[in-house]
């Protein structure tokens, strides 16, 4: 924060990804000390959130969740939808382009969310329909989000082992399994998962940054393991990284060229 033009704006929003990221309501010393924010900063911030409905305090547990505000506008964006308008002809056209499915996906606390699924013609269904939840650290899209996360929010969302739900026994269990993995990640460029989630399929992600540098959203492709040797993978991972620069130029408003 120190670095913001606006740290109190900053701050607020940080608290709210904090807060939904959550499993239940959690006392204010907890959110400063996941955030790294001055414990007086993280109480004013929080009066003025609760004030305008944003946050719901229980005074009796000492602890702060999400309130009603917060809802209204998770409403309104399932409504507008507004990334999946943006990015559903520009996953169309990387589907046309390169003949395997794709996908946008939001993350949602310790899940991402999928918002599009375009099948290629001629491949496999895949569980990754639109609306579908799986866990993040499983996933490539999933990965490439969180890689791009600050430190204190990824240990915010995995404080322990029993943060880390399993599939088929696969994926990182522990806190410093998902760390070597994210910083793979970070060092390729790029996500990827080898039939973690479906045996026989692969996936390779990237993310997509707003204007702030924050992932707002993931883009993977997904296709038959047998179909493109991990040697390509990371070409394919930079046609990928093409598409994310649009649609984060869309995301802030500014055309392309």
């Amino acid at each position: 924060m120190a670095g913001s033009k606006v740290p109190a704006a900053e701050g607020t929003l940080r608290i709210l990804s904090h807060l939904a990221g959550q499993r239940g309501p959690v006392p204010a010393s907890a959110i400063a000390t996941a955030l790294g924010l001055p414990r007086s900063t993280v109480y004013d911030l929080l009066a003025v959130l609760a004030d305008r409905g944003f946050v719901l305090h229980l005074p009796e547990e000492r602890r702060y969740g999400l309130g009603v505000a917060a809802f209204e506008l998770s409403s309104g964006f399932s409504r507008q939808q507004p990334l999946s308008h943006l990015g559903r002809p520009l996953i169309a056209a990387l589907v046309d382009r390169i003949g395997e499915s794709a996908h946008l996906v939001v993350l949602h606390g310790r899940d991402v969310v999928y918002l599009i699924e375009e099948r290629a013609p001629r491949r496999p269904s895949l569980v990754t329909d639109v609306g579908v939840r799986l866990p993040s650290h499983l996933t490539a899209s999933g990965r490439a989000l969180l890689a791009a996360l600050p430190n204190a929010q990824l240990r915010a969302l995995y404080p322990n082992a029993a943060a880390f739900a399993a599939r088929d026994g696969q994926g990182p269990r522990t806190s410093g399994e998902l760390r070597r993995l994210l910083e793979r990640v970070r060092a390729d460029g790029f996500a990827q998962e080898d039939g973690e989630i479906t045996a026989g399929m692969a996936s390779v992600a990237v993310a997509v940054r707003d204007h702030a540098g924050w992932p707002a959203a993931g883009i993977a492709v997904t296709f038959p393991r047998e179909r493109i040797a991990p040697a390509e993978w990371p070409a394919l991972a930079a046609e990928l990284a093409g598409t994310a620069a649009e649609l984060s130029r869309r995301i802030r408003g500014r055309p392309s060229g």
